[in-house]
């Protein structure tokens, strides 16, 4: 594979599924229910929707109080004649929680749907009686369903955040009016983990009000968000923080978590963490990954990790990553891998006797240094560009294919 770089800067990705429709509100659209006072039931965020593609979408969205949520959805936007619940366990559909996450299987390639969210709440459970109050709904909002076939692929890169929240939309408006895939979260979104109303402010808010409703994210966790007493449950707001591959039209994506940076005896994390054995088992699951036929037949492999596999300084976390997961990078022949975590943004190109791979590291969380990173991709070449928080360029690369 020839692969040529444009520059030694890089452009800043673009945004959304459709970032351009993700203003889109229809005038047919349905009032949401809004509470009158402030302790009355009601949808506190979304709903954002979250995917590995593959003809399902799932869409989350958290209430004030327990319920007990649903989707009602269709093709016609004034005929929401289907209805999907929470994933049953064991004979019970999910219920009496803020939190709702259902995924809808079975969609339609390329297809439009129109959907709308509703939660029912419980005012009293009992083992024999199940007192319902007011049920809420949020507005008519749509999503298109990607056809996983499709030529080209064109997503978002977003890194380094640190609970600065204003950053998501300041970001996302450069690439204002184009359509995308998804958004991708690289990692430390946040400094730590201390509870649900930060989760709610800092991220899963500000993505909602630019584009989640109608534009999935996808999100692996970086470093920090393994810190804080609410890092146990972080996961539970998002389809997926952790490893994960699928394909998407010319591509193989690979999602690797790259976890902590200190060593798992350093004081601050009190003898429970093992993200060292973490990422042995991840290497494993690469070792397999790697030698799978979708991996192997893919135009292009794309590979998305927090802590670069190289180029990120001494700790212990980022020497681990070169150890366990370049040489399978190298084998794997992979075609770009982007990265954070280092708070400046760099172009490393391919290097014979280390990286065999361009790698593309995203910029840091303070003015000047935010990044937007925009990738394109169709059958014969992949272009990447990074813009900084002003629109400038600050990076680029194009990978074609012999």
């Amino acid at each position: 594979m020839n692969i040529e770089p444009t520059s030694k800067r890089r452009n800043f990705l673009k945004t959304t599924f459709a970032l351009g429709a993700t203003a889109f509100i229809n005038p047919l659209s349905t009032v949401a229910s809004l509470p009158e006072k402030a302790d009355e039931f009601a949808i506190t965020v979304g709903p954002y929707l979250q995917t590995n593609f593959g003809n399902e979408m799932t869409i989350l969205w958290l209430t004030n109080k327990v319920a007990a949520g649903w989707v009602e959805f269709g093709e016609d936007i004034n005929k929401l004649d289907q209805k999907a619940y929470g994933k049953s366990a064991l004979g019970l559909k999910a219920a009496n929680s803020k939190l709702n996450c259902v995924t809808i299987n079975g969609l339609l390639p390329g297809k439009t749907y129109y959907y709308r969210i509703y939660s029912k709440e419980i005012k009293d459970f009992q083992p024999y009686k199940l007192t319902y109050g007011n049920t809420v709904n949020s507005e008519t909002e749509s999503f298109i369903n990607t056809d996983i076939s499709k030529k080209e692929v064109s997503f978002l890169m977003l890194n380094d955040i640190h609970d600065r929240p204003k950053s998501i939309p300041l970001l996302l408006d450069l690439d204002k009016g184009n359509k995308n895939d998804f958004i991708f979260f690289n990692g430390d979104i946040f400094d730590y983990q201390t509870d649900e109303q930060q989760i709610i402010d800092h991220m899963l808010k500000p993505c909602v009000d630019s584009f989640a409703k109608q534009t999935p994210f996808i999100y692996v966790r970086g470093n920090h968000e393994t810190r804080g007493k609410f890092a146990r449950e972080f996961p539970q707001y998002y389809k997926h923080v952790g490893h994960a591959a699928f394909t998407l039209g010319p591509v193989r994506f690979v999602i690797i978590d790259t976890g902590e940076d200190k060593e798992d005896a350093h004081p601050v994390y009190a003898g429970i963490v093992d993200f060292d054995q973490y990422r042995i088992e991840q290497a494993e699951w690469l070792k397999q990954e790697i030698s799978s036929k979708e991996f192997r037949k893919a135009p292009f492999r794309v590979v998305l990790m927090h802590i670069p596999p190289r180029f990120s300084g001494d700790a212990h976390g980022p020497k681990h990553c070169t150890e366990v997961f370049e040489p399978l990078l190298n084998a794997g022949k992979v075609d770009l891998v982007l990265s954070g975590h280092t708070h400046k943004y760099m172009v490393h190109q391919p290097n014979k006797e280390a990286n065999h791979y361009p790698l593309i590291i995203g910029g840091g969380p303070k003015e000047g240094t935010r990044t937007l990173t925009k990738i394109i991709v169709n059958d014969r070449e992949l272009k990447i560009s990074m813009r900084d928080d002003s629109g400038k360029e600050v990076g680029n690369y194009t990978a074609r294919r012999k």
